[in-house]
């Protein structure tokens, strides 16, 4: 039999009247995560992802809660599973979350953050290596922070000016230049008063580079040679190649650089699901001859500079000059299929999962 202390039907005491409520809130903080169930062999398939539901506690002193509202799928993923994460591991991400419970004067409730802390709808945080949405513009969807306006954005800006050094009046050519990364290159080399070349998976993509400005646009899927294609577009070569895809796209690019050109190796897509290492040709002599320069580089090396780089996106944006179109996926549970979709190339600028 249930024993009463002063007068509670609960049996809880009655100078706590809130404590029924706190467990309550306890028994309900329920956080679902995608774990990666195996690692993936080849192209990912939902058997290699499995949904989970983990237990959340009470914030402590110092700590916060976020509850996921916008979470991002990046081509990244796709090789740092294997290189970083073992099986068993939540998938690794970012998301924009917001502040719902808190026991650190830093993250007021309501306040919003970018985390990087995978695909999870609940997290408990100390507040460190998270960034506050703090001046965030209003009339700017939060979702941004997750593209044009955070990594991606970054990625273009800073590929483009530490790596390319790139100069007005430069001929520069970008590939995947309708994903979340290439759109953005192409917009900034713009306002650098750069000739920008750009291809693509789908007329659509074409069709909508075109209305950005890039100066020549085309499908690579519906050419007859990868080769004349580049040549027709810039018939005196490139100075700079933003190379997003790696792989035999690459091979057939780097012999139409400039001399002294200069090549920032972002990504390699067209490697990323490979069973057997592509091989071949060999590229140094058109590289030795030509001069070039050819770095690989992670954003993260300029993260010093983020807080004067960020503003420079937004205003970009706000003068019209940057462009920030988003392919939303709605449900935490469709998180697999918004990922794989985006690696077979379905998204048109920045792919997000609104949760």
């Amino acid at each position: 039999m249930l024993r009463q202390h002063g007068g509670s039907s609960t049996g809880l005491p009655m100078e706590c009247p809130q404590t029924w409520s706190c467990m309550k809130q306890r028994a309900m903080a329920q956080a679902k995560t995608w774990i990666l169930r195996h690692h993936f062999d080849g192209f990912p398939k939902d058997s290699d992802f499995e949904l989970k539901v983990e237990q959340i506690p009470e914030p402590k002193d110092g700590e916060i809660l976020l509850e996921a509202v916008f979470l991002s799928v990046d081509p990244y993923m796709r090789p740092y599973s294997r290189a970083r994460m073992k099986e068993g591991d939540v998938m690794i991400g970012t998301q924009v979350a917001k502040v719902i419970q808190s026991k650190n004067p830093g993250f007021p409730v309501g306040s919003h953050v970018v985390s990087r802390h995978g695909w999870r709808t609940l997290t408990l945080s100390d507040g460190a290596e998270i960034r506050k949405l703090s001046g965030w513009p209003q009339d700017c969807p939060m979702s941004l922070a997750l593209g044009a306006i955070g990594m991606p954005g970054l990625t273009a800006l800073y590929g483009l000016e530490e790596v390319c050094q790139l100069r007005a009046g430069e001929t520069l050519l970008v590939n995947a230049a309708a994903g979340a990364v290439g759109t953005v290159v192409g917009q900034i080399a713009k306002i650098k008063g750069c000739r920008v070349v750009g291809c693509a998976g789908t007329d659509a993509k074409v069709s909508y580079l075109k209305d950005l400005g890039f100066d020549h646009v085309f499908n690579y899927k519906t050419i007859t040679s990868l080769e004349e294609a580049l040549k027709a577009a810039a018939p005196d070569g490139y100075d700079c190649y933003f190379d997003n895809v790696g792989g035999s796209f690459s091979s057939v690019a780097i012999p139409q650089m400039k001399l002294f050109g200069r090549i920032a190796v972002c990504g390699g897509i067209s490697l990323y699901n490979d069973t057997t290492p592509q091989t071949g040709p060999f590229l140094q002599l058109q590289m030795v001859f030509k001069q070039l320069k050819m770095e690989g580089f992670l954003v993260g090396r300029w993260e010093h500079k983020n807080e004067e780089s960020l503003p420079r996106l937004i205003s970009w944006m706000k003068e019209g000059k940057l462009k920030c179109k988003e392919h939303v996926t709605t449900g935490f549970e469709n998180m697999p299929a918004a990922f794989m979709g985006m690696l077979k190339g379905d998204n048109i600028g920045k792919a997000v999962v609104k949760v």
